[in-house]
């Protein structure tokens, strides 16, 4: 059973991720509410996939993407946020990212995680 990884500050954010990606398949989740959690989790369960929020405290997500890419330059990592300006798009796609998810707007999101998991060659 893939494992997939929840980073977001929200708790409400958190469980209404995990609601959305079970609609369709079992998965393992697990959460971190702020990018040092994130990196310290992915080192220590390797999930094959990463839906983080994009402004968090202590860390955001895009140094903390940063950290996951450095650590595994394979990583699939989906970067969720509700500044989903053209250039928070750019930098998070040059740093790593596989896609980006605008909120709240996750209609998509059970098929994006679902190719991602299942049909990217990254």
């Amino acid at each position: 059973m893939p494992t997939i990884l929840i980073v977001d500050d929200s708790r409400f954010m958190r469980q209404w991720l995990r609601r959305i990606i079970q609609q369709q398949k079992a998965y393992t989740i697990i959460e971190a509410s702020n990018g040092n959690a994130a990196v310290q989790l992915y080192k220590d369960n390797h999930p094959d996939l990463v839906l983080m929020d994009m402004i968090m405290p202590q860390m955001t997500g895009l140094v903390a993407l940063q950290a996951i890419i450095d650590y595994d330059p394979k990583a699939k990592v989906m970067m969720c946020s509700s500044m989903g300006t053209k250039q928070h798009v750019r930098e998070a796609l040059h740093i790593g990212a596989k896609d980006f998810v605008v909120k709240p707007f996750f209609d998509a999101l059970p098929e994006r995680v679902h190719k991602l998991l299942y049909h990217s060659s990254h």
